[in-house]
């Protein structure tokens, strides 16, 4: 039998008992209906994973006696921060999971000119939660013992400002004829995607004028959804632990 991977905010120490937090009872408890005994394999973003087994099985609490450390070797070299301009639907939501598969370290959700979504608030803050939680669900289907982290949402202005410290900055650009496999190996790197209509003419220029780099994926035009995820596999391909 497959032994689940969850995460979990509680401190974890080899030899100790620990209380799972909510989401991760929750998890365990209702949902996989785990019973005392059982082995799990934790982690909580310190890049190890932690062998457990549960001493103690229930809806609404969960202990588990943590194991030795594992060393987890599924962090990538590369560190890529992504500024994904907001979608409307589930297509955010896949754009987080993929991008959390493919090694993403950070993202960053953007509004443009032509973003259609329009976040303030309670609103915004209950969806940061909502992709925080997918980002958690595919770092435990992916193996990662690392959560990217989503930020809050900026202005192009502030990613700009944000991106200045990373190696290598892109704009997905359709209309350039510059490709990935062009560039000098960076060990950071900063991906602007746009929106489904595109950034405009002056959201492009202003990302160059601050140092951003016009980049081609091919003759086709993706989604906003895929753009991320095709970019970031050619990055690891090229750069990152893809094919290595």
């Amino acid at each position: 039998m497959r032994i689940p991977r969850i995460y979990t905010d509680s401190p974890l120490s080899e030899g100790n008992n620990a209380d799972l937090d909510e989401n991760a009872t929750q998890h365990v408890g209702r949902v996989l209906r785990m019973q005392s005994g059982q082995e799990l394999k934790l982690f909580n973003g310190d890049g190890q994973d932690y062998p457990a087994t549960i001493t103690e099985a229930g809806k609404k609490h969960v202990q588990v006696l943590v194991g030795a450390p594992q060393a987890n070797q599924t962090e990538s070299p590369l560190q890529i921060t992504l500024g994904q301009t907001l979608s409307k639907g589930d297509r955010m939501d896949y754009a987080v999971q993929k991008a959390v598969e493919m090694g993403v370290s950070h993202i960053v959700p953007l509004t443009t000119e032509r973003c259609e979504v329009k976040l303030k608030g309670d609103r915004e803050d209950k969806r940061l939660r909502h992709w925080q939680s997918v980002a958690i669900s595919a770092a435990e289907q992916c193996g990662r013992a690392k959560v990217p982290e989503i930020l809050p949402v900026m202005t192009l202005e502030q990613w700009l400002e944000y991106s200045r410290t990373c190696d290598l900055r892109l704009v997905l650009h359709h209309r350039t004829e510059k490709s990935l496999k062009s560039m000098h190996r960076p060990g950071t790197i900063a991906l602007m995607i746009g929106p489904e209509g595109g950034l405009t003419a002056d959201e492009i220029a202003q990302a160059e004028k601050e140092g951003f780099l016009p980049v081609s994926l091919g003759p086709r035009v993706l989604r906003t959804e895929t753009a991320p995820v095709t970019a970031m596999a050619i990055c690891q391909w090229l750069w990152g632990d893809i094919g290595s």
